[in-house]
């Protein structure tokens, strides 16, 4: 394994490590206040992003860890647009 592949892998697992916490918290207590749509927006949008580059050049590491993110963001997003609508 090369250190390119290497580093891909532990940026993979840093960015699972990330936004994984915040999904499960969200999900367990629906609190979203302290949450910024906008944000949140954005870094599932280059989530996504990533997981097409991923794919484009053919690297796992990209795409399974991004594919996790785009879903801990979406989950996330979901919560909050129902919270704020509630409001």
């Amino acid at each position: 394994m090369d250190w390119a592949s290497i580093v891909g892998y532990a940026a993979s697992i840093c960015m699972i490590c990330g936004y994984l916490p915040q999904a499960i918290q969200t999900i367990r207590t629906g609190d979203t206040d302290g949450i910024a749509m906008p944000t949140f927006l954005a870094l599932g949008a280059g989530s996504v992003l990533f997981v097409v580059q991923g794919i484009l050049i053919d690297n796992i590491p990209i795409v399974l860890a991004n594919s996790i993110t785009t879903i801990c963001s979406a989950i996330i997003a979901i919560i909050k647009i129902r919270n704020d609508r509630r409001k």
